[in-house]
């Protein structure tokens, strides 16, 4: 049997030290989506979205969520879609019943991550869609093609998301500022875990879902097939010369804080009204953090792959090699912490963000650990043995 999950099968033939680059630039995104995930974990739902969610927050905290909404919130999860979509474009050579079938495993793996263990799971969400991506991917005869798509599909989902700003009044804001007792029970609920704790993520994960098929899905789409165009085109194989790659990042990255620290300034200055800061302000933030992590995938391939950064780029590259495996012990590691030992909302955003290096050392040295004896992660091993299972190459 084939080893579809091995580098050199991604590859597509290409240079191992091409396919580093990806590893790497993965493994930079997966662990930059926990510095977003960790007040998932450690706060209530609403806090991820909007810091005022229980009134004036303090400096700290205001100035720390400030922060990351200008140069993190979005940005990895971009660059997250952008190489999954990468991914599908490098294995669109197979069957689309083995790329449906490993996009089915994952979507369940998804959904069982999301009953059974925290509702901020993207699994799911990333095998529906993906679903979705893999056939406009095979049915598409050129690089052009899938840029236009995507640019297209992106800004539909924008344009939805504003339409609902228009057809939203603020009587429909129990998510964006919860009332003591909605707080109350949901710290409950995830302290105590058990049947209503599920029921609970049940809840939640369908919600997810169907905000998923009305909107975000169409910006989802739009950045996998983005990034399928960008490695048919070479960009994300390193193609080009580091000085362009370091010469667009600074450019990109100029132009999406152009965008998004006004909108967080706009957002403080409407107080936190639901229609303006969550959709209306919402959809060019939501621009800006695509545009930005475009630029740090840039800036990546542009300084990352030089012998000083070398260190760093293979910490990165085990990581992403074992991508699933590190999300999923992402989950595993913050849920012990946060809901068995107890700390959930007991910590700061500064000091929850402070936590994020040591949860970065159990991936990276996790990953280095396994690696030496097993040319997979387990969950990978997994995926591709169920792939496989229904399926023919």
């Amino acid at each position: 049997m084939p080893h579809h999950g091995s580098a050199s099968m991604l590859a597509g033939g290409m240079p191992s030290r091409r396919i580093t680059q990806l590893d790497s630039a993965r493994g930079l995104a997966l662990l930059g989506i926990l510095i977003m995930n960790i007040g998932g974990f450690g706060l209530p739902k609403a806090a991820y979205m909007n810091p005022a969610y229980a009134g004036v927050p303090s400096f700290s905290d205001g100035l720390v969520w400030s922060l990351l909404s200008v140069f993190a919130q979005g940005t990895f999860l971009t660059m997250f879609a952008i190489l999954f979509g990468a991914s599908l474009q490098l294995l669109h050579q197979y069957s689309m019943r083995w790329n449906l079938s490993r996009l089915f495993w994952l979507a369940l793996l998804g959904f069982c991550h999301s009953v059974y263990l925290w509702d901020g799971d993207i699994l799911l969400t990333y095998g529906m869609v993906g679903i979705g991506a893999a056939i406009i991917i095979r049915s598409s005869s050129s690089y052009d093609g899938l840029m236009r798509t995507g640019i297209l599909l992106y800004f539909i989902g924008l344009a939805i998301l504003l339409w609902f700003g228009w057809i939203t009044d603020n009587s429909m804001n129990a998510y964006w500022a919860p009332d003591a007792q909605s707080l109350a029970a949901e710290a409950k609920w995830k302290l105590a875990g058990g049947e209503v704790a599920r029921q609970a993520r049940l809840a939640a994960t369908l919600q997810i879902q169907f905000s998923v098929i009305v909107q975000y899905g169409w910006e989802l789409l739009g950045l996998m097939l983005l990034g399928a165009a960008l490695i048919e085109n070479g960009w994300l194989k390193g193609q080009i010369a580091p000085a362009v790659y370091r010469r667009q990042g600074w450019i990109l990255l100029a132009i999406s804080l152009l965008i998004q620290i006004p909108v967080v300034l706009l957002q403080w200055q409407s107080n936190w009204d639901f229609v303006i800061a969550g959709y209306y302000l919402l959809a060019p933030k939501e621009l800006g953090s695509a545009i930005q992590g475009v630029a740090y995938l840039a800036l990546w391939y542009g300084y990352g792959q030089g012998i000083k950064m070398s260190a760093m780029a293979a910490g990165l590259s085990v990581v992403g090699r074992m991508t699933l495996t590190n999300y999923l012990l992402q989950t595993l590691v913050c849920i012990t912490l946060f809901y068995q030992f107890g700390w959930y909302q007991q910590w700061d955003r500064l000091s929850l963000l402070a936590l994020v290096p040591f949860i970065w050392c159990i991936n990276i040295g996790f990953s280095l650990l396994w690696l030496r004896f097993f040319r997979q992660g387990p969950m990978e091993w997994l995926w591709r043995r169920l792939t496989d299972i229904i399926s023919i190459r």
